[in-house]
């Protein structure tokens, strides 16, 4: 789906009428004037207007006839932990498809076809309640949270940005997200219409790292990846021997070990995650924790562990009477 600039009819025949009214001494070295190409901003591909009939757009959608100055420089989505929408994370059914969205923090990556969506849709309503802006960091998913972040990187030039997931689509069998105009300017994907992308859900623990980053006046991370395994000490075993005669230091602020961890709760007061921390050690659960500030939340962590099966089969063993939610994490 391949989407060529063209030029403008109107322009070039304003241009031509121009060319007609100038006094030129040689005839001879009078040349067709070359047609004007509406360049919006620099570096912007000037793609089919909508409803042209070309551009392989989504029946009349396309770019906008105006689009503002300096979009190559809009930043990501400036992410926040915002309550997920009411209504917008229940299973639905659209073209008699089932879909189910995924809890907030749940572990996600896919790769496939990613496209964009423009001018049809801007100014309407997304599933998230807010209005679409073309012109901003999002994207539409058929199950991710709304609203959450994604990292959407394009697997054929490397590009990537995070985009604020706030509207449900495509629903299209081969396609995994719709982005943004100006998302699919970034990753550079205006002109094909269609390229290959990678979607990897970012959860609540790496959102605070980034809020934290951005308040400390630092850049964000860009995702919550594990350094260099030799880079880092080794990390111990997680669970208690089977008598319970090993002692299990308490960690604050992070341990730093790469591996997998059950983020436990996370709370606005210290005393709540220490809380969690005493009764925890009260029901003899054997586990390695470790309490991290991240921003004003205080986050309760159990691990590492050496896998993600590990991390999950030590939350399922963890009482049931605690009511925990724990959610996998990698570092």
């Amino acid at each position: 789906m391949n989407k060529h600039a063209i030029r403008l009819l109107p322009l070039a025949a304003a241009a031509l009428l121009a060319a007609c009214g100038t006094t030129q001494t040689d005839s001879t070295s009078r040349k067709p004037p070359s047609p004007v190409t509406a360049k919006p901003t620099a570096s912007i591909p000037v793609l089919p207007a909508a409803g042209s009939g070309r551009g392989a757009y989504y029946q009349d959608d396309g770019p906008g006839a105006n689009p503002p100055a300096g979009l190559l420089d809009t930043p990501d989505a400036e992410v926040r932990n915002d309550p997920l929408a009411p209504y917008s994370n229940r299973p639905y059914v659209v073209f008699g498809k089932t879909y189910k969205p995924i809890p907030l923090g749940s572990d996600f990556k896919q790769r496939g076809p990613g496209t964009w969506y423009g001018k049809k849709f801007h100014g309407q309503r997304t599933s998230s309640g807010e209005i679409y802006d073309m012109y901003k960091m999002t994207a539409a998913h058929p199950t991710l949270p709304i609203p959450s972040y994604a990292r959407v990187t394009n697997i054929a030039n490397g590009k990537s940005v995070v985009v604020r997931i706030n509207d449900r689509g495509p629903f299209h069998s081969t396609r995994v997200i719709d982005v943004s105009y100006t998302a699919a300017l970034k990753l550079g994907l205006l002109v094909n219409g269609t390229s290959q992308l990678e979607v990897v859900h970012l959860p609540p623990a790496e959102i605070e790292r980034m809020i934290a980053a951005r308040k400390d006046g630092g850049s964000a991370p860009e995702t919550a990846s594990a350094p260099a395994p030799q880079s880092m000490p080794k990390a111990a075993p997680m669970l208690a021997s089977s008598s319970g005669d090993e002692a299990k230091p308490i960690l604050l602020g992070g341990s730093g070990a790469p591996g997998f961890y059950l983020q436990l709760g996370s709370y606005a007061r210290e005393d709540g995650a220490d809380g969690l921390r005493k009764r925890l050690e009260a029901s003899d659960a054997g586990l390695k924790l470790d309490m991290e500030q991240a921003g004003k939340f205080y986050r309760l962590f159990a691990g590492p562990y050496a896998s993600r099966e590990d991390a999950l089969a030590a939350g399922k063993a963890l009482p049931s009477s605690l009511k925990l939610k724990p959610i996998v994490i990698e570092r």
